[in-house]
């Protein structure tokens, strides 16, 4: 069967990082990709979820920049219960 190459860059670290797991599961990282790939084909999904994090929501992005802006100047930034649980669900 014919193969192909892939390439693609990430952090040092995180390739680190990801071929100490793979080794603690006995696996190469080529393996760990094979797999994945397998998975993806199989499902016709990435096999995970895959969303934005919404703490960097546009609403609470600007409530930090407010909140920044306020230590700045020297001021005191009191938000109630009420309004942190209203920034966590947007």
């Amino acid at each position: 069967m014919a193969q192909s190459m892939i390439n693609f860059r990430v952090e040092d670290s995180e390739k680190a990082a990801f071929e100490n797991v793979c080794s603690e599961l006995g696996i190469s990282i080529s393996s760990a990709y094979r797999m994945f790939t397998k998975k993806v084909i199989r499902e016709k999904r990435i096999p995970f979820d895959v969303s934005v994090d919404s703490f960097y929501s546009d609403a609470n992005m600007k409530a930090i920049d407010k909140s920044l802006q306020q230590l700045k100047e020297g001021k005191i930034v009191v938000k109630t219960i009420e309004e942190l649980e209203q920034m966590a669900d947007e």
